[in-house]
């Protein structure tokens, strides 16, 4: 199956909220026909009524893809309107934050190809980064086309193995959160040595913004990176033997915050 046979069965995405609706804009900027996609979504944008797809009504038969974007606290309700498409040759694929693969086995039933995926919130810009793990019946096809249909918002890796999904939800994909706090507190200590806060919050953000984007775009490592901005005995130097330190720094309350987040997302996935 490729994108060709997306175009000729169609593709049924569920739910079009900011996520769904970074997704689609990609697919039909790079040439899906708008007559080939379904949405389901019970308060459709303005947006997404101009853009020529199909909104409601009779789904195909036999649709390639279907697509679950809704949050998990709507799952129950939506699932139903997709149900008719398991066990048969639509690849369904979840962005379903914490909803494990065995939710739609036994919703959709177990001979249904499932791919499980969790991008995180800068997808809405096309800078996300998407981990995918697919169930028994999904082949390297399938998640070939999975990685196809998900570069419209970003990057991807494949799993190896679905328990590793608690330790992307700590990483990418509550990550985000932790950058965002990043800026704050590096603002507030702007402030507290006597920046005013519209800038000291500038510096913070474009600082953050510029070096994300550099770590990427560069081959150096960011090990690389950092000792290339660090002059021995100078400022960098000064404020990195906090950071670094090895009982209190950085490295620590990383670890203990990303290992909270996976913990729960583990607790979270068996209640």
């Amino acid at each position: 199956m490729d994108m060709n046979d997306v175009a000729e069965r169609g593709l049924v995405l569920l739910g079009c909220g900011k996520m769904g609706s970074a997704m689609l804009e990609g697919w039909l900027r790079n040439g899906l026909p708008p007559a080939s996609v379904w949405v389901i979504d019970p308060n459709p944008s303005d947006w997404l009524k101009a853009q020529g797809v199909q909104i409601g009504g009779d789904l195909p038969a036999d649709p390639a893809i279907a697509i679950v974007a809704v949050k998990p606290q709507m799952m129950e309700a939506a699932l139903p309107d997709v149900k008719t498409l398991g066990n048969g040759k639509t690849l369904v694929i979840s962005i379903a934050a914490g909803t494990p693969i065995s939710t739609f086995e036994a919703i959709l039933g177990a001979q249904t190809p499932i791919i499980r995926a969790m991008p995180n919130t800068p997808a809405a810009i096309g800078r996300g980064i998407t981990a995918l793990i697919g169930n028994a019946r999904t082949s390297g096809d399938d998640l070939d086309l999975a990685e196809a249909l998900l570069w419209s918002i970003g990057q991807t890796v494949r799993l190896e193995n679905e328990d590793q999904m608690d330790a992307v939800t700590a990483v990418s994909g509550s990550g985000p959160a932790y950058v965002f706090h990043l800026i704050e507190v590096l603002a507030a200590a702007g402030v507290a040595e006597g920046l005013p806060s519209e800038m000291a919050m500038q510096l913070a953000k474009a600082t953050v913004g510029g070096a994300g984007e550099l770590a990427e775009d560069v081959d150096d490592s960011p090990s690389q990176l950092r000792q290339n901005v660090t002059s021995p005995n100078g400022t960098t130097q000064a404020a990195l033997d906090v950071l670094m330190d090895d009982d209190i720094g950085l490295g620590q309350l990383m670890r203990k915050a990303v290992a909270a987040a996976a913990n729960r997302s583990r607790e979270l996935a068996g209640g």
